[in-house]
């Protein structure tokens, strides 16, 4: 392996998700492991630009792959935007001597990588952390499995409810962009209807689904909501379950509605074991690319094997959702 980078940070940026803190753990104990120094980096690149940045050691990441969130922090860094935020960061990590990164993050946080590299020469490495799913080039994303985990377990527990109240129930989950948390956690609950951002269903496609399954005396209604769901595309703010719920009342005059928001109750609590492994690999190899001298790549798993996609191309692409998983909605839900 090559030695030509021998400090390296790590960061956690965007929208924080359970198994950061297992990929952290990761990449500081390989990296101690091959030789390196590795710094901890706060607040993500907001860190960078104000020095806060401190060697870590094994102990630094002991009792922690349990843990969700992130014990960096995570912010969302205006400054990084400009060139000049930039040219600060830059300026400190020569400071310290980092010649190589890790970002943990989504593709906003994979776009100031990709921008710190391409203006400076700096090595980055990308490790997709999200709960959306939504990154080109992996079959997980760190915190996915979790949030979806999380969401069935609720799911579950209002349908004991939906069974014993002849109401309709709309669940909302997150999903400002991509629908993969309600389309798992729908098919996983026996959802009636899964609402997603990817998939154009009308209102009146609902209502007309709806008065057949009356027809057949079908007892349940349950209805799962990405958080991004637009009935009508056309009108962009009108998004969302509360919004479903205000549509549906005011064409079927007499229907009980009850809403349900999950919120940010996705992103917390321990990792599974899933996010907990992934989160494991992701990071090891992460710093092994490194190494190795494959630089300014997301690392990802396709397949069950360790996949590498250009940052450019993990940030303009998007996961596209299989069309036999709308199959599979569209079959299990009659």
């Amino acid at each position: 392996m090559s030695t030509k980078v021998n400090k390296i940070g790590v960061l956690t940026s965007g929208g924080d998700s359970p198994g950061m803190n297992a990929a952290i753990r990761a990449v500081v104990r390989t990296g101690i492991y091959y030789g390196l120094e590795v710094f901890g980096i706060m607040r993500g690149y907001s860190g960078i630009i104000e020095d806060d940045m401190f060697q870590m050691s094994s102990r630094s990441v002991a009792n922690i792959i349990q843990r969700g969130g992130t014990i960096l922090k995570t912010a969302r860094c205006k400054e990084f935007y400009n060139e000049e935020g930039r040219k600060k960061a830059f300026a400190n990590l020569q400071k310290r001597g980092i010649n190589g990164l890790v970002v943990i993050g989504g593709d906003g946080s994979f776009t100031g990588a990709y921008k710190l590299s391409k203006e400076f020469g700096i090595p980055c490495i990308g490790i997709p952390g999200t709960i959306d799913k939504d990154l080109y080039g992996t079959d997980f994303t760190l915190g996915f499995d979790t949030a979806a985990n999380t969401a069935v377990q609720s799911i579950d527990k209002i349908r004991d409810t939906a069974d014993s109240h002849d109401r309709l129930f709309i669940v909302e989950v997150m999903g400002r962009h991509a629908g993969y948390i309600a389309l798992h956690s729908g098919i996983a609950t026996g959802a009636e209807h899964i609402l997603m951002p990817e998939v154009n269903t009308t209102i009146e496609e609902i209502i007309s689904s709806l008065s057949e399954q009356e027809k057949r005396k079908k007892l349940v209604n349950l209805v799962i909501v990405a958080e991004g769901y637009m009935p009508d595309p056309s009108n962009p703010k009108i998004k969302g379950a509360n919004e479903v719920a205000r549509l549906l009342e005011e064409r079927l005059k007499g229907l009980e509605i009850r809403v349900t928001i999950l919120g940010h109750i996705q992103r917390g609590g321990p990792p599974s074991c899933i996010d907990r492994l992934i989160a494991s690999r992701m990071g090891y190899h992460a710093v092994e690319s490194l190494l190795e001298g494959r630089y300014n790549v997301m690392v990802g798993i396709l397949n069950n094997n360790m996949h590498y996609t250009p940052l450019e191309i993990a940030i303009r692409e998007k996961q596209k959702m299989g069309e036999d998983w709308l199959d599979i909605v569209k079959i299990l839900a009659s």
